[in-house]
């Protein structure tokens, strides 16, 4: 009878051992055993083994060049400056004569004339670096150039025009180093204003 077969079917299959049913059961294409893998070869292993000492060289090449490009930077941090500051000793020696000179009160003449040269010797030694005075006076006032501390009515000269120069400004190459301290003039009252009237009056 077929009932009798498939009992006896199903009894076949519980008498199997548990490995057959495993592997019926694993899907199609997947290794049983993952041992089957091949090995790694000596000669892929020297291959690899040279490419990890050729990573630990270069790693420390270039620790070792971090390290020296460091010290580098800081030595010149450190003296970026030394021409400058060099430039600078002769007119400390001026200066120190000069002091020298100025404590006999009869040699007035010679102490100023001192000081002026030591100013120009300064001025020199600024624009040898770069650095020069900017003329301000009968300019008109920029405020790229000046910083305005008052402002003075005058009537013989236009207005906004720099008539008296506090503090000189600086200029480093094509760079405003120090802002001119200045005075400028303003609309004087009675003068006579563009559109008709008088400045300072309603």
């Amino acid at each position: 009878m077929r009932d009798e077969k498939d009992v006896t079917s199903s009894e076949e299959k519980a008498d199997a051992p548990a490995e057959e049913q495993a592997a019926s059961e694993q899907p199609a294409g997947t290794p049983a055993d993952r041992s089957d893998r091949p090995a790694q070869t000596p000669d892929a292993r020297t291959e690899a083994d040279k490419y990890k000492d050729l990573f630990l060289r270069k790693a420390a090449e270039f620790d070792n060049y971090k390290r020296r490009t460091d010290a580098e930077w800081q030595g010149f941090q450190r003296f970026a400056n030394e021409r400058i500051l060099l430039s600078f000793l002769p007119v400390i020696d001026d200066l120190a004569r000069s002091l020298k000179s100025g404590k006999d009160p009869a040699s007035f003449d010679a102490f100023y004339q001192g000081v002026e040269m030591i100013y120009n010797k300064v001025l020199q030694t600024f624009k040898a670096n770069g650095v020069e005075p900017m003329e301000s006076v009968g300019k008109t006032f920029n405020v790229e150039e000046h910083d305005a501390l008052m402002q003075i009515p005058r009537a013989n000269v236009p207005p906004h025009t720099v008539i008296e120069e506090v503090e000189k400004g600086y200029r480093w190459n094509d760079r405003v180093l120090r802002h001119a301290k200045v005075i400028v003039s303003g609309e004087a009252p009675g003068a006579p204003h563009p559109n008709g009237g008088d400045y300072g009056k309603a």
